[in-house]
Order: structure tokens, then sequence, then C-alpha cells
């Protein structure tokens, strides 16, 4: 169990849902305002950003994803691009207390060491370490150090290289990791998404795991989450025809909120494993059920046969399993057919 401000992040709390706004401001702080507008509708409990200094970010011809070049002009180098989504850390601050006014948690995922600190100055409740530094061992033990909850997704990774990134943190005396499952495809195919692979870091690792989805639709996500995931992370915009890397990738706010709505469902659903009758199940239980009947007239002191009795509905009498206890006892009165037998009327 760990806290990320003031939410408890276990199995006994409800589901963790952070809406990934990434980078789909394009750059421009009224969109970002925007987009905490729209996830705080759709009833996330957290938007999640992107921070980072170009420049410590990428070389200045690092070619583009396939994604990436599909989705944003192929003339351009990824510097190029992520230049035009840079938000200062002005703007950061802004969104941030905007959040608080709008009940999110703020997070944000760094990139560089400076983005870093900058959060870090912020007080950022935890640190979201993106699937490209999970093998990146000076960044993870820097951000470790400053003793934050670190949500730590997996693409692109192997169970080797994930004990690796966790012995790293744990050993700057940070303990409070949780493990998102991904596939760092955009979109992802379901036949890609292996969300077994989320159980197998569960047991592996014996910490709280949970899934950032890249999928179109919003099915895996919720599967998920009856497969355990405590953390959903899904990337939304608000309009997936808008210019940018992740937009057609992403839900829209309407999408994201039936996401959330159908999150809550399941884990509703899902309830506390403890099998009993519910409160609202025992009106059911008594017409549904069968009790002992007497199938003809019974005088009294006859002794009671096999062919004296049947079940029927209700269930306000004696249950069927004391069928075969009744044989053989003497009736005490006049019992009608139809009755409904009761111990008392017998010896």
């Amino acid at each position: 169990m760990l806290k990320i401000a003031n939410r408890t992040i276990s199995e006994n709390s409800s589901v963790f849902v952070i809406a990934e706004a990434g980078v789909n401001h394009n750059g421009d702080l009224e969109t970002a305002m925007k987009l905490v507008d729209a996830a705080s509708k759709a009833g996330a409990d957290a938007i999640k950003f992107q921070i980072f200094q170009t420049e410590n970010l990428v070389n200045k011809d690092a070619e583009k994803a396939e994604y990436q070049k599909l989705t944003t002009s192929p003339d351009e180098t990824q510097y190029d691009m992520l230049k035009k989504l840079e938000l200062s850390y002005d703007d950061h601050i802004k969104i941030m207390e905007y959040c608080k006014r709008r009940n999110l948690i703020y997070l944000a995922t760094p990139f560089d060491y400076e983005s870093a600190d900058m959060l870090e100055q912020a007080d950022v409740p935890a640190f979201k370490i993106g699937s490209g530094d999970i093998t990146n061992i000076p960044f993870l033990k820097y951000i470790a150090k400053k003793k934050k909850p670190i949500i730590l997704s997996t693409g692109m990774s192997n169970l080797g290289e994930i004990e690796e990134a966790i012995e790293v943190i744990k050993n700057t005396g940070n303990k409070s990791i949780i493990l998102l499952h991904c596939t760092s495809n955009y979109p992802t195919e379901y036949k890609d998404v292996n969300l077994n692979a989320m159980i197998t870091m569960k047991n592996a690792f014996k910490l709280p795991v949970g899934y950032s989805d890249h999928t179109l639709g919003i099915e895996v996500a919720i599967a998920a989450v009856s497969m355990g995931a405590l953390i959903i992370e899904k990337h939304f915009t608000l309009d997936k025809r808008m210019i940018g890397p992740d937009h057609k990738a992403s839900l829209e706010p309407s999408e994201l909120k039936l996401m959330i709505k159908s999150i809550r469902n399941i884990e509703a659903a899902l309830g506390n494993g403890i099998k009993r009758c519910r409160e609202n199940e025992k009106n059911v239980r008594d017409v549904a059920r069968k009790s002992i009947i007497a199938a003809k007239d019974i005088p009294s002191g006859s002794v009671i046969t096999e062919e004296m009795l049947i079940t029927k509905r209700p269930g306000t009498g004696l249950p069927p399993k004391f069928f075969d206890y009744l044989i053989g006892k003497k009736a005490r009165i006049h019992i009608l057919k139809d009755t409904i037998i009761d111990f008392s009327m017998l010896e």
C-alpha cells in the first residue's frame, strides 16, 4: 500500500485512474487547461502531463518513431516535433494550481534531470517514469533519491530489465513503487496487449501493478481492472483530429468518461470476494427456494413416508435437506395437503 497525494493505492481502495494528457495540449497552455477540465468532468483521479526540455531530451537529428511520422509532419525531426510540444515550468505550475481547484491530482513524467528537479520543487506527489527510461539507471537512481512514490511503466522491457530497475530504486531506500504493464506502440493492437504479463509482474516482484493502455478502445483497460490493476492510465485528447503524435491513439472526453464509469461499475461488481446471500437476494431466496410440504393429507399419528412429502416453493419452511430426516417420524397433528411442514408438527 502507498499513497499518492490524498489517495491510497491498494487492493482495498478504488482504482486510481490517470487521464494521460501527455503532450496533447500541443504546447498551448489554454488547451492544457481545457484538458484539465475534461479530465475532471470525466471523473479521473489524476491528470498527467509530460515535462521536458527538448535540448536535454533528444539530439537535433534524431528520427521520429514510425507512428509519429504518420501523425505529424514527415519532414521534421523528433527535436522539431517535441520543441513545439513544450510547456514552460511556469505553465506547469499554473496547471498544477488549476488542478487543485478542479480536485484533480497533478502528475507529470519528467524526461530529463532539470525537469525532474522542477517537479520536486513543485512538490509533486509522485513521479511517473516512462517506459523509455526503464533502463536509464542513472536517471532512475536520481529520481528515486527524491523519496517520492514512483509509477514505473514497463513497455518494451523484459523481466530482467524490470528487476534491475526495481533494485536500483530500492537500493536508494525508496520502496514505493507501482509497476504499469504497457505495450509501447501507438495504437496497440489487441493481440499485442498481453494483459497476463501484468499478473506475471505482480507475482514476480510482489509489487502493486496497473496498466497503461495504448489500445484504441476502452475494453482492455476495463479488463485490466477485473484482473487486479490498481492504476489505469489512458491517453485522452480534446479532439482526435488535432495534429500531434498522440491524438489519434487517445480517447475523446466522452470516451474517457465512459471508460471511468465502466471501471467504477466493474470494481463495484468485483466486491469483496465473500460468498454469501446478499441482502437484496433474501426476498428472492424465499420465493425461489423450496420447502418440505405435505403431498397429501397426513392423519395424526401417521408414520411419515416418502410419498407423503414433496418439495415446493416457497422456501420459508424446512429446507429439502431435512427430507430424509423426516421419514419415519410421526405426525403429532393432522396435517393438510400443501401445508408447509414444521418440526412442531412431528413427534
